[in-house]
């Protein structure tokens, strides 16, 4: 026992698993100060400790079975056909079609479904990266993509389709494609966008498109969230009102603080300082994933650990944005700091296998890593 303790601690990236926690702490502490005893706080904690297990398990996997058979295909098309399930048996929450609903807690597969094709991308990248240039390969990783969008766009969640679709398009961009191919899938995706406005997105999604074009036309309709959100963070001021003084949060004008506008309500009771403090602990969080992606063994490590950079980064832009009035809201989560199991779960998943793999990481490259960072101080 006392050696798979010791083998664990020295596996686990600390600076990585430090940053996390300090954000996870951060959305607790938020949950917790308006309430003597909250119901998300609690809930969130037990998520929290299960994240966390998980992460430690997986620390001490080797991964490197997943380069070979189809587990991660007959993977991808148990989720698929989960996701085309919810569209019969899902339970509506807020318009969307997109959770199941099992009393004690809900499960929303478009979270596991992000990593999944994370990693079946990063597979058959990595395999035909000699290759790349062939256009056929942007059209056939695009069909892994185009499914599960496909599916979560019927939902409708616009903003977890999003993601997946960054998600392709960011392992495209890293995988080494050929700029030309780029430029006619940037023209497909105008396309695309073209026939989804006009034949799949609902008027409730239509209008909160509109009110991000427009965030006054409708202050009391579908742009009242991004208004109070802004309220509130521009009312932290330089060093914010102080834990559980927040107004917006405390008095209701800000909904679902503890999930889609937590960063407003932390923004509001800490101020200019407590979220520069924020983002330079996502930094850390992103800085140390791609780290440990650049020492991936293979072109496999390497581009699951970017892919999991992309989809992490992905949502925070798009959380922080929905929040500070600059982008639509579409319920996407803050990693590690939004109420939610799935998402806590998953993100918890993809630092789990990014610690397995680093377990046979390439080790010439760790100095040359180590003075990427210290060589101009």
């Amino acid at each position: 026992m006392w050696r798979w303790t010791t083998v664990v601690i020295k596996q686990i990236d600390w600076w990585l698993a430090a940053a996390v926690g300090l954000l996870a702490g951060a959305g607790l502490l938020t949950m917790r100060s308006f309430t003597a005893t909250s119901y998300f706080f609690n809930r969130q904690l037990i998520w929290f400790g299960l994240g966390f297990v998980l992460f430690v398990v997986l620390s001490r996997v080797d991964f490197r079975f997943l380069r070979r058979g189809g587990i991660l295909i007959a993977i991808y098309i148990f989720l698929v056909l989960i996701l085309a399930s919810l569209l019969i048996f899902g339970e509506t929450i807020k318009g969307a079609r997109g959770w199941f609903d099992f009393g004690a807690f809900s499960f929303q597969p478009a979270d596991f479904m992000k990593l999944i094709l994370i990693l079946v991308l990063a597979k058959y990248f990595s395999r035909r990266h000699i290759e790349i240039a062939h256009f056929r390969h942007i059209f056939f990783s695009g069909f892994y993509a185009l499914v599960p969008t496909a599916l979560i766009l019927f939902q409708p969640d616009f903003g977890s389709a999003a993601i997946v679709a960054a998600l392709w398009l960011g392992l495209v961009m890293v995988s080494g494609v050929s700029k030309k191919h780029l430029l006619l899938v940037f023209f497909a995706g105008l396309a695309v966008l073209s026939i989804l406005w006009f034949s799949v997105f609902s008027a409730n999604q239509k209008a909160r498109i509109i009110t991000f074009l427009n965030p006054l036309a409708d202050v009391r309709g579908t742009g009242y969230s991004a208004l109070q959100s802004t309220i509130a963070i521009g009312s932290g001021q330089l060093t914010g009102k102080g834990v559980g003084f927040g107004t917006q949060s405390r008095l209701n004008f800000l909904p679902e603080y503890e999930t889609d506008f937590i960063f407003a309500a932390f923004a509001e009771e800490w101020g200019f300082i407590g979220v520069t403090i924020f983002f330079s602990l996502f930094g850390v969080v992103i800085w140390r994933v791609i780290r440990l992606a650049l020492l991936g063994a293979t072109n496999f490590e390497t581009l699951f650990g970017i892919g999991l950079a992309i989809l992490l980064m992905s949502h925070f832009t798009v959380n922080i944005g929905m929040n500070i009035g600059l982008l639509p809201v579409t319920g996407l989560t803050l990693p590690f700091v939004s109420y939610g199991g799935s998402h806590l779960l998953v993100e918890f998943l993809g630092l789990g296998i990014l610690m397995g793999m680093k377990r046979y990481a390439r080790v010439v490259h760790r100095d040359e890593l180590k003075n990427e960072f210290l060589g101009g101080v």
